[in-house]
């Protein structure tokens, strides 16, 4: 594929690295229900889509220890993680869809410069996701929050996609929708877009500097 260098910044552009839930799809209502299933099994009362969301961008791990405190239950729970992504499994696509106008956008990029997805999600997760959604002939890779390079917002994950696109940081963008983006991003030097339009994004990525968008479609402006 031929590489055209965009310009963001007045800095050459080569990479671009996507979060994938609540930046590429909104997945809040299959993540909130697969919590509220785990819950309702425990004996807990469900939570709200909006309190569940919130609660995402750390792994599956730290949403189903949130999603058991703010329940009442024993955080501790034995199994809870693993019934958990069964859970998930089960809904994966059952509301999940790519938001307004992201398949467009990545239409347009993917054209012009390498596109690659790094994610808290399991891996698993996330690539059937993509392709259930058939978003993945868009990326050239997919890092997930279970490999041995670690979880944002280590930035381990961000630095082996620069590596294997042969890109340097400094010619990187993340667009991610939240604290653990917008930590990753600098963890590892590179640029940051911020959507305001996912479930991540509050008031530290608001006043952080940092670029941000209100809807997908911005971003073809942007490079």
């Amino acid at each position: 594929m031929l590489v055209l260098p965009l310009k963001y910044s007045q800095q050459v552009i080569q990479l671009i690295v996507f979060d994938l839930d609540g930046t590429l799809v909104d997945s809040r209502r299959d993540l909130a229900n697969a919590a509220n299933a785990l819950i309702t099994e425990l004996g807990g009362a469900p939570l709200a889509e909006a309190a569940v969301a919130a609660m995402v961008g750390e792994g599956a791990a730290v949403l189903v220890r949130r999603a058991l405190s703010a329940s009442g239950l024993d955080v501790d729970t034995p199994g809870a993680l693993p019934r958990f992504l069964d859970l998930y499994d089960e809904r994966l696509l059952e509301h999940t869809r790519p938001y307004d106008g992201m398949v467009d956008v990545l239409q347009q990029l993917q054209q012009r410069l390498p596109l690659a997805v790094l994610t808290n999600k399991p891996q698993g997760a996330a690539e059937r996701l993509l392709s259930g959604l058939h978003l993945d002939r868009y990326f050239r890779d997919v890092i997930g929050g279970d490999t041995p390079l670690g979880r944002k917002p280590g930035p381990m994950g961000l630095l082996e996609l620069t590596r294997r696109a042969g890109t340097p940081v400094s010619s990187t963008v993340l667009v991610g929708d939240s604290p653990i983006d917008l930590e990753t991003a600098r963890a590892a030097g590179c640029r940051v877009v911020l959507a305001r339009y996912g479930f991540g994004f509050g008031p530290e990525e608001a006043h952080s500097g940092a670029r941000v968008i209100a809807a997908p479609g911005e971003l073809t402006k942007l490079f």
